[in-house]
């Protein structure tokens, strides 16, 4: 009788250790589901509260073979005017400049088009006396997320401009934010849609710029570049640093001004 109790006391603690087992791993993947739905709403946070919560890059390391197969099957072509290895950093202000900005952001990134509004204009400013250069790290993961190629169609897209001339890129780039789609449309995924944006831009739609973009010709640098952006270490877009140093983008539910970004960037670099 003690032996048969000893064995149903056995079973008993088997079956909830199957059970705790089973409730670690669902929760494990509720956490995996909280973190995509973050970024999927990021946009309505903004909509209905004017809130600034940063669209999470839920995807992390794991995208990089999504980014690969975003890719169109071709050689790697690396745009002129690049930095970095394989090219995978733009800067726009003058190289030598002696403090650096760095900017991270997705072109599917609703927060990030809250941003830009706010302060892109204030970003170009700060590298007109030539004592500030921007870095832009460009990120792909919102196709993993919200399904679709928009993020690194754009990003490939931005190469050709690049490719172009930095100007063109960075007019290309506030173009492309100052219309953005919806998270829930793809637009960006549409290379006539993107086409029909360059045309936003004087003097960038040349046949080179045209066949560039239809052909996908930089989309496996598009790739890199995503990939680059998973190995940063930065897990939401946007964000800034300057010379290192963080710098606050949202003060409660709103954008930071104009003002207190400067003022933050100048703090950050002694200027």
């Amino acid at each position: 009788m003690a032996q048969a109790n000893s064995k149903q006391q056995s079973q008993r603690v088997s079956a909830r250790d199957r059970i705790q087992e089973a409730q670690r791993r669902e929760q494990a993947a509720a956490k995996r589901r909280q973190r995509i739905v973050i970024t999927v709403s990021a946009v309505a946070v903004l909509a209905l509260a004017g809130g600034t919560a940063l669209a999470i890059n839920s995807a992390g390391k794991d995208d990089k073979k999504s980014s690969a197969e975003a890719a169109a099957p071709t050689a790697l072509v690396v745009p002129a005017n690049t930095s970095g290895q394989d090219g995978t950093v733009i800067t726009y202000g003058k190289a030598d400049a002696p403090h650096t900005m760095e900017v991270y952001e997705d072109f599917r990134c609703p927060v990030c088009k809250h941003f830009e509004a706010a302060n892109g204009e204030t970003v170009k400013k700060l590298t007109e006396d030539g004592q500030i250069k921007v870095q832009f790290h460009l990120a792909a993961f919102l196709d993993k997320a919200l399904g679709g190629k928009g993020s690194h169609t754009a990003l490939a897209a931005a190469g050709a401009a690049l490719n172009e001339g930095v100007d063109k890129f960075k007019q290309f780039h506030d173009v492309l934010y100052a219309n953005q789609p919806d998270e829930k449309n793809d637009g960006f995924g549409d290379v006539n849609r993107i086409l029909e944006l360059a045309d936003q831009v004087p003097g960038l739609k040349t046949d080179a710029f045209v066949k560039a973009v239809t052909d996908k010709t930089y989309a496996p640098w598009a790739a890199k570049v995503a990939d680059a952006f998973n190995d940063s270490g930065v897990e939401g877009t946007p964000t800034v640093k300057v010379d290192g140093k963080p710098v606050t983008l949202f003060s409660g539910r709103n954008t930071v001004t104009p003002e207190q970004f400067t003022a933050q960037v100048k703090q950050a670099t002694g200027l």
